[in-house]
């Protein structure tokens, strides 16, 4: 199985990697269009050279290695994508055969912790809009995606991790509830800046607290997510 997931950043997708990562079945991926990305948009997000030497920056090249054998000789692999990284450029011809899964999160929570890191975020930088025009999209080409919120993981790892592995297909492992503290060979080189504090975890955090409530331009871009957020998560799987 290829679990294409798609998230935005600040999202516990890295702490979902690291879950699936941990079983003994599944090779993990890391934002394989990361440098891609940053080549066509020209955006100086942080390590932006270290990226782009780092990764692919062809297109082709990704989606070929997204299509083909598994890595590490696994029997799955679990893509972790972005999916503001998803540009009209990047053709889409290649989502059958995947099983797709969107990790959606409120934008009050995303917005703080990204605007942290990159202190020019705009909308289209924390994927939420994107997130639900790839869900149409799929749906439409008679896919069905399944949409598990960070919020419900945070609050019952167990329970949520079971019934999504139910939705795809896959047994129950209970080696995703923990893993080793530190870096994974599988991290993307922007790991440095990104992962400190996942890096540092051996499971998923606690419940979240209330909602943050949020002045100004993070207000703004927040209120013009979350019709959004809103619809996925009105379809978001329950433990």
């Amino acid at each position: 199985m290829k679990l294409a997931v798609w998230s935005g950043p600040r999202n516990i997708s890295t702490a979902m990697m690291y879950a699936f990562g941990n079983r003994a079945d599944f090779a993990a991926v890391d934002e394989p269009f990361y440098a891609a990305y940053l080549a066509l948009t020209g955006l100086r997000h942080p390590m932006r050279d270290e990226i782009l030497a780092a990764q692919s920056q062809d297109v082709a090249e990704v989606i070929a290695e997204l299509t083909g054998p598994v890595p590490d000789a696994k029997m799955h692999v679990y893509h972790k994508h972005m999916a503001q990284h998803m540009l009209p450029e990047v053709p889409r011809d290649w989502f059958t055969g995947m099983r797709h899964v969107f990790l959606i999160r409120h934008p009050a929570r995303v917005l703080p912790s990204f605007a942290a890191k990159y202190d020019q975020t705009t909308l289209a930088d924390i994927g939420i809009v994107q997130q639900g025009e790839l869900y149409d999209q799929l749906v439409s080409e008679g896919h069905t995606p399944v949409v598990v919120d960070s919020v419900d993981i945070r609050a019952d790892p167990e329970g949520m991790l079971r019934a999504l592995c139910e939705e795809v297909g896959l047994e129950w492992d209970p080696a995703m509830l923990t893993w080793p503290a530190g870096a994974k060979p599988f991290d993307g080189v922007w790991a440095d800046v990104w992962y400190g504090a996942v890096h540092r975890s051996t499971g998923f955090a606690g419940p979240e607290g209330p909602v943050p409530v949020l002045e100004g331009a993070l207000a703004e871009m927040a209120e013009a997510a979350l019709p959004t957020y809103e619809k996925l998560a009105g379809r978001r799987l329950k433990a």
